[in-house]
C-alpha cells in the first residue's frame, strides 16, 4: 500500500461560526480561528478541514454558497482569510476547504440569472422540470430537510429541484459548462495555496435522467436509488481530477451517502484517479419510528460489524475517514459513550482509542477532544438547524407524532448538538465571545472547557494529545491489517492491529459495568502503549472498569 501524508495526518473540523469569535459579535471568525492555531498545534493535529466560510445567506449555516470566491461578511475578509493560511501554515498545518457543489444558494448570480426566464442561458445550470399536472411536482421525491425535493416557479411555471433547503437548488453537472465554472473556482483556491477539498454529498452530483418516482419513507419518496451515486458521478470525479485535483498535492475526501466498500474502491481507489479518501456514514446512520429520529443506541454487535466490514473491505485497497462526530451529528460521548459525570471522561477516552487505532484517517470535531457533550434542550424554540425545525414541524405540529414520544428523539440526533460554541474557559459564554453567541453555550461550560483540560494531564484533551502522537510514531497504527476478535461480545469491542513482525491488542469497553476480559496469551507481558485506566497486564484474566479502554503492543 502506498504510504502519502494524509493517511498519516490527523484532521480537525471547524465549524467556524462556533469555533472562536474575535469581534465579540457572537459569531466565529476567521480571526478567531487564526487566535487558537497554537491550541491546535499543541494538540498536534496536522490538518484544518474548514467548514463553509464563503459567502452565503446562511439558510442552512453557510452550505448555502451564493459566491464561491468571497468570504462570508460575518467570519470577516478574504485578507483574514490569507493570514490564517498563512499562520496555518507556518505551524506546519494544512487546510483544507469544504467544497459544496451539488447544490447553490438561490441568491447566487447563477440561480438569479435561472429564474429569469426558460430561456435565459443560465437555465440549464440547474434542473428545472415540467410539473405533472398543474402544481403537482415532476415526482415524489422529498428533500432532506422535509417537505417536497421539489419548488415551484410562478413566474416561469416550472419546478427546480432542491434535494436540501428550497434555497439550495440542484445544479446540473449534465451541463459541461457548469462543471468548467467548478474546476475554474477549484483552481483559483488551489493557486492560493489551500492543501484540499472536503466534497459535500459529492455522490449526489449526477441524477438517473428519468427521475422516477422514489419508495415512500415517512412522508415523501427516496430519492436515494435515483441521485446516490448516479451513472455519470465517476466520469465527472475522474474528470475533475484530471482538470485540477492531480494537478496540486490535495487531500480529497468525497462525502458519499449511501456508499458501499465496494463503490468506495471505485472513488478513493488506489489506482482509480477520482478521490483520496471517502467519508462514509453506515455506523452513524440510525432510523427508528421517525426516520433518522430516535434516541436508540446502536448495538455494539452491529456497530463492530459496520465498522469492520469497512476495516476489511477497503484494506489495500481504498482509503477511509474515521470519524464519531461532526457538525451533522450529535455528540460522540452523548451517543456512543456516557455523558453522565462519572463516565463521560473515561467513555471519551475509550471512544478516542477505538476509533483512532482503527485503519483510515481519524477526524476530531471541535470540541471532541475535551469532551463535549450534547445540549440540554428544553424546548423547540431552542432550535436554530433548519433540519431540527423542519422535522418538529412536519413530525409534531402538523404531523402524527405527540411532543412526548418526539422530544427525546430530535433532542438526542439534533445538529445543534455539535454547534453549540467550543468551551474555552469558565468565564461568562466560555470564553468564546464577549457578547451575546448565535447559540447558547452548554451549561457544562464550567466543568468542560479547554483551559482547565490542558493543565491538566489526566484530561481528555491530554488522552488525545497522547493518541495524535502514538499515531506518528507508529506505522502499524496507520497501516496494519485489521482484525476483529469476540464479535458477539454486547460490551467488548476488541481487535488486532498487524503490520509484519508487530502486533496491536485494542481492547475497548463499551460498558458501564465492570466486565471480565482475558487477555490472549501472545499478548501477556506486552508493553501498554495507552490506557485510560492504571492497571498491570502480565495477568490473563483481568476484570475491566466500566468503559475501560488500553492498546498492548508486541513486536516478536
Amino acid at each position: 500500500m502506498n504510504r502519502t501524508w494524509w493517511k498519516e495526518a490527523v484532521v480537525y473540523q471547524i465549524y467556524p461560526r462556533s469555533f472562536m469569535d474575535s469581534n465579540g459579535d457572537g459569531i466565529g471568525d476567521l480571526k478567531g480561528i487564526t487566535s487558537r492555531l497554537d491550541y491546535l498545534r499543541d494538540l498536534g493535529i496536522d490538518v484544518i478541514w474548514l467548514s463553509p466560510v464563503y459567502q452565503s445567506p446562511n439558510d442552512d449555516n453557510g452550505y448555502d454558497i451564493s459566491d464561491y470566491q468571497a468570504i462570508m461578511a460575518e467570519f470577516g475578509t478574504m485578507e483574514d482569510f490569507d493570514e490564517l493560511l498563512a499562520q496555518a501554515h507556518a505551524r506546519g498545518i494544512r487546510i483544507v476547504m469544504d467544497l459544496v457543489v451539488n447544490h447553490t444558494s438561490d441568491e447566487h448570480r447563477w440561480f438569479v440569472e435561472s429564474k429569469k426566464s426558460r430561456e435565459n442561458p443560465y437555465r440549464d445550470y440547474y434542473i428545472w422540470q415540467e410539473g405533472k399536472d398543474g402544481e403537482t411536482p415532476p415526482n415524489n421525491w422529498g428533500s432532506c430537510f422535509g417537505g417536497s425535493a421539489w419548488q415551484y416557479d410562478e413566474a416561469t411555471s416550472m419546478y427546480y429541484l432542491h434535494l436540501f433547503s428550497k434555497k439550495q437548488p440542484d445544479l446540473n453537472w449534465e451541463n459541461q459548462k457548469v462543471r468548467q465554472e467548478v474546476y475554474d473556482m477549484m483552481t483559483w483556491w488551489c493557486d492560493k495555496g489551500i492543501d484540499g477539498f472536503r466534497m459535500d454529498v459529492i455522490s449526489l452530483i449526477s441524477k438517473t435522467p428519468e427521475m422516477p418516482d422514489g419508495e415512500i419513507r415517512g412522508l415523501y419518496g427516496d430519492f436515494g436509488p435515483h441521485c446516490f451515486h448516479g451513472p455519470r458521478v465517476h466520469e465527472f470525479l475522474q474528470e475533475m481530477n484530471d482538470k485540477v485535483l492531480s494537478k496540486y498535492d490535495l487531500m480529497t475526501v468525497g462525502e458519499t451517502p449511501g456508499v458501499t466498500p465496494e463503490l468506495a474502491c471505485q472513488y478513493a481507489g488506489e489506482t482509480t484517479q477520482e478521490l483520496n479518501m471517502v467519508f462514509q456514514f453506515d455506523h452513524v446512520d440510525s432510523a427508528g419510528k421517525y426516520g433518522k429520529w430516535t434516541d436508540e443506541k446502536t448495538p455494539l454487535t452491529s456497530l463492530k460489524e459496520t465498522l469492520s466490514r469497512w476495516q476489511t473491505g477497503l484494506y489495500e485497497k481504498a482509503w477511509n475517514s474515521l470519524f464519531w462526530d461532526n457538525h451533522d451529528q450529535p455528540r460522540a460521548v452523548s451517543r456512543f459513550g456516557d455523558d453522565r459525570p462519572q463516565f463521560r471522561e473515561m467513555s471519551a477516552k475509550m471512544l478516542a482509542t477505538c476509533l483512532h487505532m482503527l485503519q483510515g484517517t481519524p477526524y476530531i470535531y471541535q470540541g471532541e477532544e475535551l469532551g463535549m457533550t450534547n445540549y440540554p434542550f428544553h424546548s423547540p424554540d431552542d432550535f436554530q438547524d433548519i433540519e431540527s425545525i423542519n422535522a418538529y414541524r412536519e413530525w409534531c405540529t402538523e404531523g402524527p407524532a405527540s411532543h412526548e414520544e418526539f422530544w427525546p428523539c430530535i433532542t438526542a440526533k439534533s445538529r445543534d448538538n455539535a454547534r453549540t460554541p467550543v468551551q474555552w474557559d469558565n468565564s461568562p459564554q466560555a470564553g468564546f465571545t464577549t457578547g451575546t453567541p448565535w447559540l447558547p453555550v452548554n451549561p457544562n461550560y464550567t466543568e468542560i472547557n479547554a483551559k482547565a483540560e490542558t493543565a491538566d494531564p489526566d484530561s481528555v484533551f491530554h488522552y488525545y494529545k497522547k493518541l495524535i502522537a502514538l499515531r506518528k510514531q507508529n506505522p502499524i497504527i496507520v497501516y496494519g491489517k485489521y482484525q476483529l476478535l469476540l464479535p458477539d461480545s454486547e460490551t467488548l469491542f476488541v481487535y488486532t492491529r498487524t503490520l509484519e513482525s508487530e502486533k496491536l491488542l485494542v481492547v475497548c469497553s463499551f460498558s458501564c459495568q465492570e466486565t471480565a476480559f482475558t487477555i490472549p496469551e501472545e499478548f501477556l507481558g506486552a508493553s501498554c502503549l495507552i490506557s485510560n485506566a492504571e492497571r498491570s497486564y502480565d495477568r490473563p484474566d483481568i476484570t475491566l472498569r466500566p468503559y475501560e479502554a488500553f492498546v498492548l503492543h508486541r513486536n516478536s
